[in-house]
């Protein structure tokens, strides 16, 4: 016997305790980058909406971070005595991922929608 729902028949909706577990699993995945929170976003999606909602809020937020750091290795390229400045800042941006994560988890862990200060909206 299989495992997975007949074709046609979609997944059962998540429990509100599962909605917040993911939910926030996608936010906390920041600390270790995109990829944590881009699954579960795309696992989890269509089983519940706040899941929805708070991974692409988390996946955006990583996007945003990732560009940022590319931006920063860039510049530390082409400014080659800057470098240490440039690690800095990309330190610093790891750091900011970790306490943006971990407050998004918190707030779905409350139920709470989480919005992070700064992120672009690449999807919709």
């Amino acid at each position: 016997m299989s495992d997975h729902p007949p074709a046609g028949h979609t997944a059962a909706p998540l429990t509100d305790a599962e909605t917040r577990q993911w939910a926030g699993l996608a936010h906390l995945g920041g600390i270790l980058w995109i990829v944590p929170g881009l699954v579960i976003w795309l696992v989890f999606r269509a089983r519940s909406a706040f899941v929805d909602q708070e991974g692409k809020k988390a996946v955006n937020f990583q996007i945003t971070l990732l560009l940022a750091w590319v931006a920063v290795a860039i510049l530390g390229a082409i400014l080659d005595p800057l470098w240490v400045l440039t690690q800095l800042a990309q330190f610093a941006l790891w750091v900011v991922s970790i306490i943006f994560s971990i407050q998004g988890y918190l707030a779905v862990q409350r139920g709470q929608a989480y919005r992070y200060p700064f992120s672009l909206e690449l999807i919709k």
